[in-house]
């Protein structure tokens, strides 16, 4: 693995645990895509650093379970915004 990867893949891990970001946040700061940002955090990162890989996995875990809940109020302000 290039040694730009490995450094890019640690940089995001620091990233989401520090900010508690989402994959699509991450990938929009970094400007990298999605899969990418998931693939780095979830097999890249566990050759490098397992520890880090583990607490960013805990973190992205939150948000996918929390992601249901933050759509619906997103919803609902994009509703009570719109004037009928």
């Amino acid at each position: 693995m290039k040694d730009y990867i490995q450094e890019r893949a640690v940089e995001i891990a620091a990233y989401i645990i520090e900010n508690k970001a989402t994959v699509r946040q991450t990938a929009k700061q970094f400007g990298i895509s999605k899969s990418t940002v998931h693939k780095d955090v979830t097999e890249r990162l566990l050759q490098i650093n397992p520890s880090l890989a583990l607490a960013a996995r805990q973190v992205l875990d939150t948000n996918k379970s929390e992601r249901h809940i933050r759509g619906g109020l997103a919803t609902r302000e994009k509703y009570l915004h719109q004037h009928i």
